[in-house]
């Protein structure tokens, strides 16, 4: 089918989150920033608004762009809002599960959107079943509110710290009622959350980019395990739940996170250049230029010749106004697949020694297809550096590598088969040590499970068989 032979051979992160708080039109600000988040999900997107008083939503499937108008934001008023571009991670991708996910409960309104994966909403789902709550989608999001729900006449503050003491795994997470924004950190910090100022008001974000588009300034961010409430006395903070280790998602950094945005404190644009600077000290080929898998690769190339002294040049071209299409090729466009992405410059690659630039390589497709055609334009010798170590171990944090077998790390015996499969001359991953020099922070501050296995919280006993909705 040409659905899968267009699919990205690249992990996929789940979702975008915004929020805004005290802003005349909310809804407008968190639609430009789901636009700016969109990279972090293009499957459905959501707003929900409030005015102190009433409360609105609008969701449907597809690009922020393509769920709303101009007609659609103009039936979402008020001074709050919060904001849900979604990728799914496992499961079905349909408007149920799409978010925020919006309930009433004793004449309040209560909206949520989440980033990440919760690793006992399977256990959690089925005692909350079996003590009568009705499931209104396949989402472990949905599991927070249930758990809210006895504790909701203490206050939102109790009845949230008390949910979110009982679920395990990665989240961040933006709420509205009808006069209230919260912001909520996992304790571990796996997935990025910041907070910023807009107009006197404040506004929340899974990536600074967003601020940036919607004129905001960036104050800080949300601190693992810390609960942000905002109304109209102002910002109050709580952090309620025992401190962790650290466990940010490295491939924030390497790969999922725009790389104008400051994510754990780093700037991602220049994380990858250093990244990439660390390469070409561990693996230098002969070579007559360096070029990366557009976009991706980008930053890291451009690191990389810097510190090696070869030429950068951008041996394939990218097609940016691919777009959606269900229209399928003839048989003779074999190729469509892999072309309607990415076409090679042929006169510049014909009998030439190229060092391509990768910043990951999960299941090997998608690379042996580009370098395919990279041969059979005359490419002499292609040498491939990836600016990450092998992805052997699959993740249960919201990551869409959740079983073993996709990643061709764990399934092939070392660099030189997976060379061989892919159709290179050679084949370097950057180094553990090489890679966590590169961001600027202490190994500890990282989860590093994708690559040594080592999971900073056990993996429920379904993981790998069956997962639950992530998003």
């Amino acid at each position: 089918m040409m659905n899968e032979d267009l699919r990205e051979d690249k992990p996929r992160e789940e979702c975008g989150v915004f929020a805004v708080f005290g802003h005349e039109d909310a809804a407008r600000v968190a639609f430009f920033g789901l636009f700016a988040l969109q990279h972090r999900g293009q499957e459905s997107a959501g707003i929900t608004s409030a005015d102190g008083c009433q409360v609105w939503a609008h969701k449907g499937m597809g690009l922020a762009s393509e769920v709303f108008r101009e007609d659609t934001l103009s039936k979402l008023p008020g001074r709050l809002a919060i904001g849900h571009v979604r990728y799914s991670t496992t499961g079905s991708s349909v408007l149920s599960n799409a978010q925020p996910f919006l309930v009433h409960h004793a004449d309040e309104y209560y909206a949520l959107a989440h980033n990440g994966n919760l690793i006992n909403a399977l256990e959690l789902r089925s005692e909350l079943e079996q003590k009568g709550s009705i499931f209104q989608s396949t989402m472990d999001s949905e599991v927070i509110v249930h758990l809210m729900a006895p504790n909701l006449k203490e206050g939102l503050e109790e009845a949230l710290t008390k949910a979110l003491a009982r679920v395990q795994g990665a989240y961040s997470i933006v709420m509205l009622t009808r006069n209230r924004v919260v912001a909520v950190r996992d304790p571990r910090g796996f997935r990025p959350l910041s907070l910023g100022r807009l107009n006197g008001g404040w506004v929340v974000a899974s990536e600074t980019c967003a601020f940036d588009l919607v004129g905001a300034k960036y104050v800080r961010d949300v601190q693992p395990g810390e609960i942000i409430i905002i109304d109209d006395e102002g910002l109050h903070s709580i952090t309620p739940f025992a401190q962790e280790r650290p466990s940010h998602c490295i491939f924030e950094l390497i790969y999922f996170s725009r790389p104008d945005s400051q994510v754990f404190g780093q700037n991602v644009y220049l994380c990858r250049k250093r990244l990439g600077r660390s390469l070409a000290r561990e693996y230098r080929p002969d070579a007559d230029f360096v070029m990366p898998f557009p976009d991706s690769g980008n930053y890291a190339a451009l690191g990389y010749a810097e510190e090696s002294g070869l030429p950068f040049e951008m041996g394939m071209i990218r097609n940016h106004y691919v777009g959606r299409t269900f229209i399928q090729p003839s048989q003779a466009m074999r190729d469509f697949g892999v072309r309607v992405k990415l076409n090679p410059v042929q006169p510049l690659i014909a009998d030439k020694r190229m060092i391509i630039v990768e910043d990951s390589i999960i299941r090997g497709t998608t690379s042996r297809n580009r370098v395919r055609h990279l041969r059979e334009s005359g490419a002499r010798e292609i040498h491939m550096v990836v600016s990450c170590p092998p992805t052997r171990h699959p993740c249960p944090y919201g990551i869409d590598f959740s079983v073993r077998g996709e990643l061709i790390a764990a399934e092939k015996k070392d660099e030189a088969d997976i060379a061989s499969f892919i159709g290179l001359d050679s084949l370097h991953y950057l180094s553990v040590e090489g890679m966590v020099q590169a961001t600027g922070l202490p190994r500890e501050n990282f989860c590093l499970a994708c690559y040594s296995g080592e999971y900073p919280l056990a993996p429920p006993q379904s993981f790998g068989k069956f997962c639950f909705e992530g998003c």
